[in-house]
């Protein structure tokens, strides 16, 4: 996982869907196969974490004191 641990999480998705591609056309070694399928489920978490990291900051605001705390919308009451 270190070789990906920089990417961004496009670059991992292409990544990701390049080695889609290659395992779609068949004709892959199965050694070969096996080494594509291991690299995908790393970039596959990657992207996963990257975006569950991005929803847990999309669900916070900065208080007054700077502390995140969780955003809530109020909805006027009628």
């Amino acid at each position: 996982m270190d070789k990906y641990k920089d990417l961004t999480f496009e670059e991992a998705m292409e990544k990701l869907e390049d080695i889609i591609g290659k395992l779609e056309e068949g004709d892959v070694p199965l050694e070969k196969a096996i080494s594509y399928y291991q690299d995908g489920m790393m970039l596959s978490k990657i992207c996963s974490d990257k975006l569950n990291h991005i929803q847990d900051k999309m669900v916070q605001i900065m208080n007054d004191q700077g502390e995140l705390v969780p955003f809530d919308i109020q909805e006027d009451e009628k």
